[in-house]
């Protein structure tokens, strides 16, 4: 019997070996670059949304930017989507975005919640010098407590160092 057990176990693990090692967990919404990168809508789905609904900001300008290891400077392409996203923002005044900073894996939880912190600040900041008002952004360093991926190679620490605009109504608005 316990020969059997221990078989099973080993071929589960060479099983998940085989698979790639990776666990998409879904967290994060769009990935830069808006259409297309995000999966799950079709295109036929995306004619539906309204240009002013929280989820056409998600969906087709993108919600997501990434950085690079120990970065929280913002790159051309992530500069691209955040662009894209105070015209929507500025055309939107209704809305309010909290900017989460997210961070890989890699180093203390205390070391990711502060780098998470200065990733979230910058995209605030972009976004303020871009025209939206500061009081409708805040921002949220969840460091490394929230993976959109999980596995420990660059493959997933890189969908993990990111920056997610998340929209939300303003109250009374």
């Amino acid at each position: 019997m316990k020969l059997k057990v221990m078989v099973s176990l080993v071929s589960l693990a060479a099983l998940v070996a085989c698979s790639g090692d990776v666990l998409d967990t879904g967290v994060a919404g769009n990935a830069s670059g808006g259409l297309g990168s995000g999966g799950g809508i079709g295109q036929a789905e995306l004619q539906n949304y309204e240009p002013d609904s929280p989820e056409y900001f998600t969906e087709l300008i993108g919600n997501t930017v990434y950085f690079e290891v120990d970065q929280s400077v913002i790159s051309e392409d992530s500069a691209a989507v955040l662009r894209q996203q105070a015209q929507w923002l500025n055309q939107n005044t209704e809305y309010s975005v909290l900017v989460e900073g997210h961070a890989d894996e890699q180093g203390t939880r205390e070391y990711n919640l502060a780098l998470g912190a200065r990733r979230a600040a910058a995209v605030k900041s972009f976004l303020t010098d871009l025209g939206v008002a500061d009081i409708r952004l805040a921002t949220v360093t969840y460091g490394k407590e929230r993976p959109v991926a999980v596995c420990s190679s660059e493959t997933c620490w890189s969908k993990n160092r990111r920056s997610v605009s998340v929209v939300e109504r303003e109250s009374g608005g």
